[in-house]
């Protein structure tokens, strides 16, 4: 099967495979005292400077947990986006798991402005009410938009100004960094985020994340909650082979590219079939669309993918990785056949 579901459904890459193999070799130290794990750290610090202190977890829900845990105190809160995938993708985790509030903002695309911040950050000292502490952004974010280098320091700048701390769930940062043609650095803390959601699992690793914090006072007692929040693995090795793998190198640049590239030509083909409407930039591997309800029947079979929206009929496209033009292709010529036999 190959889907546009979702960058999740596809395989892991090869040279990701090759070094958790690499790595299965006799007895190592667990729970992240191996070489494999001082030597992620070590290629983490390369990309988001020399200060920069990092955690192992399992996934990304984890990672945004950990990462709120470490910055939030009991009866503070976390402003985001109503799409965020804090808000609607991770269980309630963060209200049940970190014990915070969240403090949603409707966005048209995703996107959290400084503007929106400030709406969000009132009653300060009232101890009736919750008090904002963190702001978390999503890049590239769950509408497929991303942040440029400018607006992301325009949030961290006003965050900073009203006494909050930025936080970034970059679970498609390298798909947002290969956009822009940027390194992954110049996307967090050159424009001051202050503790990062790493991901790679969308991007071709079986499994793992990072917590990254960029401002190392956040990361004390951070291995503690870890712990408490179960991202703790006690073969940590093979999370770290995967991370050496995917970003001592180009890696991560070059999935990252071929999922946008072949969004991009998605969004070309689609365009040409009448009755079908792109409705968000198409800015890194996702293409958002409205479409008639039997086209999407008639393919959803063949071509896998997911309903964004029902009100609007709105069906998300994905691609990864290892997206094939050729794939890309055969699916819009399904979804034009489909659409013409709704018209006849």
């Amino acid at each position: 099967m190959k889907a546009f579901a979702s960058d999740n459904y596809a395989s892991a890459h090869p040279e990701v495979l090759a070094a958790m193999a690499g790595a299965n070799d006799g007895h190592a130290v667990s729970y992240g005292a191996d070489p494999w794990t001082a030597r992620a750290l070590e290629i983490l610090r390369g990309h988001f400077g020399e200060a920069a202190q990092a955690l192992l977890v399992f996934n990304g829900s984890g990672a945004n947990v950990v990462s709120i845990r470490a910055v939030c105190r009991p009866w503070e809160a976390v402003i985001c986006a109503d799409t965020a995938h804090v808000n609607v993708d991770e269980g309630g985790a963060p209200e049940r798991i970190a014990g915070v509030k969240l403090l949603t903002v409707a966005t048209p695309d995703g996107k959290l402005t400084p503007d929106d911040v400030r709406a969000r950050v009132t009653r300060v000292g009232d101890e009736h009410a919750v008090q904002a502490r963190l702001v978390t952004i999503t890049q590239s974010t769950e509408y497929g938009t991303r942040y440029t280098p400018d607006e992301t320091r325009a949030l961290a700048d006003t965050a900073h100004e009203l006494g909050l701390m930025l936080h970034m769930d970059g679970s498609r940062l390298s798909n947002a960094a290969a956009g822009l043609g940027c390194g992954l650095g110049e996307l967090v803390g050159d424009v001051g985020v202050d503790v990062l959601s790493l991901g790679g699992t969308k991007n071709g690793m079986v499994l793992g994340e990072a917590v990254v914090f960029l401002n190392p006072a956040l990361a004390d007692g951070a291995k503690y909650l870890r712990k408490q929040t179960l991202q703790l693995a006690s073969k940590g090795r093979f999370l770290a082979a995967q991370f050496e793998a995917m970003f001592e190198g180009d890696l991560w640049r070059r999935n990252a590219a071929q999922a946008n590239a072949m969004a991009a030509r998605l969004a070309e083909r689609l365009e040409e079939i009448p009755g079908v409407t792109i409705t968000q930039r198409v800015q890194a591997n996702g293409v958002f669309v409205v479409m008639p309800l039997e086209a999407a029947d008639a393919v959803r079979p063949r071509w896998p993918f997911y309903t964004w929206d029902e009100t609007k009929r709105e069906e998300r496209l994905m691609c990864s990785w290892d997206t094939t033009a050729e794939e890309v292709d055969a699916f819009a010529a399904a979804l034009a056949e489909a659409c013409g036999a709704v018209r006849a």
